[in-house]
């Protein structure tokens, strides 16, 4: 091998192993935990999830997604039957900025996002909080990362599977759950 060629090689070499790098030190979404609890690996395709309902303030846009267990429930009259939701029923509410819309100057529209709540049944694992675990996952738009939530932000939260209990303690006769499902 000439030493034109193997100057070459050893470039070539070096920014692979510089990639390489890049692509091992990049965050899988997917691999934040809270303590004591909820990862986002267990909420894996909620992005595709079915909608549930929305929520604004002043603050923040949100979609409320359900994985089809929870939306079974929904459909089932769940909870205004008075039934509980039952065990692998999950949710997702993700929280934007709101923009305004370019095409249409008097609608919002998300912008950047904020932060994914997740909540998961699981009445043996969550029992001294109503059978649910809560989780939120702050986004860092700059470092495209998730970490947990922190009562710094907005809204502020805990940063464990029971972050959200004492405020959906006012759901209680609903099974801690805030959203309705709209007709459709």
């Amino acid at each position: 091998m000439n030493r034109k060629s193997m100057l070459i090689t050893g470039i070539a070499t070096g920014w692979l192993a510089v990639l390489a790098g890049f692509a091992v030190s990049a965050q899988d979404k997917y691999a934040a935990k809270v303590p004591g609890g909820l990862a986002m690996s267990e909420f894996r395709g909620y992005e595709g999830w079915q909608a549930i309902s929305l929520s604004r303030n002043e603050k923040v846009v949100a979609m409320i997604l359900g994985n089809p267990a929870m939306i079974d429930a929904y459909r089932a009259g769940i909870p205004g039957n008075g039934q509980p939701f039952p065990d692998g029923a999950k949710m997702a509410k993700i929280h934007w900025i709101p923009k305004q819309n370019q095409s249409f100057p008097d609608t919002t529209v998300p912008g950047n996002l904020l932060n994914v709540d997740f909540m998961a049944k699981d009445s043996k694992r969550f029992a001294d909080s109503g059978g649910w675990g809560y989780a939120v996952f702050d986004y860092d738009a700059a470092s495209k990362t998730f970490t947990p939530g922190t009562t710094a932000g907005t809204p502020p939260q805990g940063n464990d599977a029971k972050c959200g209990f004492a405020c959906h303690t006012r759901a209680k006769t609903k099974d801690y759950v805030f959203p309705e499902y709209g007709n459709r």
